[in-house]
Formats: C-alpha cells, structure tokens, sequence
C-alpha cells in the first residue's frame, strides 16, 4: 500500500489519557502517512535496562526525541510524535519547533472515558506490538498524570478520535483535518473510510484541566 505524503512537513503530536490508544494510533497511522514513528517508549527502553521513569532519565528521552524530530523536520520528513503531550507549555514549544522547520503541527486528541483508560493500563499484554514498550501505570500514577492535563484549547490545531472506534473510522476523521489543513487531498487518500461524528467523552472539555471528579470507582480482579 502506498502511503500519503502531505504537501508540507507535519507535526503530528497525540494527547489522551494513559489507555487511551495514543501509541495504536500513531503506528497505524504511520502505516498510511510518510512520516517517522519518534516513539517515546521504545526509544526508553531501548537506552536504559532498568527505567526509572524519573525527571533526569525523562529529560534525557524529551531532549533526544526533539532532536530526532527537528532533523527529521529540517530533512522535510513528517514526523509523528509518540509522547503523551500533556501540557499546553509543551505542546506551544512543540508548535514552535514545526513553525521553524516550516511544519504544519496537528494535535490527535484521542478521546476515551477515563474508567476504560484506566482498566486498558491493567490489561496490557506485552506480546502485543502496542504494549511491548508502554509503562506500567498504577492507580497513583494514572491519577497524577489525569490531573496535569491540559486539553487542547481552539488556538490549537486539533482532531479528536475515539480512542474506542476502529482505526478507519480514527482515519477518517485525521484525513479529514489534514485536507482541511490543505497538506493532503482525501481523493488522493483512497482510504474508503467513513467519517461520523465523534462524540466527546472528555469531561469539560473547555475548562482546560480534566475534570476527575466524576471518576468512578474500579474495581480489577
């Protein structure tokens, strides 16, 4: 299957709760787009035997994955950036990177309701190509990632998915904004999929931060 190339360097960034399908995305859509898969996960793996997942070994993963992805940009290749963009501050430094390498930047925002994110995070299976490399989360750790979201505002370029439809629906929708971007033309796509409307599963989505407190109760056996 040929891939897409867009008319310009893309940026293309994801954002979701830990569970959500970020990194499913990103390399199912790295089978259709030309682009490097900068994956944060693996390339952590990869450098230390034993992670710690602490601020030192963290600066050396986001130092090395902004260095890859300004060459590759700078090189006139896509890039699409396998880290959990969390922060507004990070995503307007990531925006800046694309605007110098004169990049198109896109945010994937994929959307799932944080009881089923949480539960995926318990039942990853390491002999699965998207859980090989993705860190273990426990109920501490998913809450104090959950609670320094920031979501996308509308100054941000962005496409929600639903982190719980099949990949050709998710396509669909990011083809969608891409033609809308005018860096690809869906006739030249011919990916066939459909294109319904998504609904939001994030609660307040406007407010900026994740509202938790709605978050039921888990109980896994």
């Amino acid at each position: 299957m040929s891939k897409v190339v867009p008319t310009k360097p893309l940026l293309i960034m994801l954002y979701g709760f830990p569970g959500s399908g970020k990194s499913y995305v990103a390399r199912q859509l790295s089978d259709h787009i030309k682009a490097a898969h900068v994956q944060g996960d693996r390339i952590r793996t990869e450098l230390f035997s034993n992670p710690k997942y602490d601020k030192a070994e963290n600066n050396v993963i986001n130092q090395l994955m902004d260095y890859m992805t300004e060459e590759f940009l700078n090189a006139g290749i896509s890039v699409i950036y396998d880290a959990n963009a969390l922060r507004s501050a990070q995503r307007h430094q990531m925006r800046e990177m694309a605007r110098k390498c004169q990049a198109k930047p896109l945010v994937i925002w994929v959307q799932i309701d944080v009881d089923s994110a949480y539960l995926r995070t318990q039942q990853r299976d390491r002999r699965k190509t998207d859980d090989r490399y993705a860190v273990s989360v426990d109920q501490k750790l998913f809450d104090n990632i959950a609670s320094h979201m920031q979501n996308p505002a509308n100054t941000e370029d962005y496409v929600v998915v639903s982190g719980k439809h099949v990949f050709n629906t998710q396509l669909g929708a990011i083809m969608k904004k891409l033609n809308d971007m005018g860096v690809v033309r869906i006739d030249d796509t011919k990916t066939g999929v459909a294109k319904p409307e998504l609904m939001n599963l994030v609660p307040n989505p406007t407010a900026g931060r994740v509202d938790m407190n709605r978050r039921r109760n888990i109980v896994i056996r």
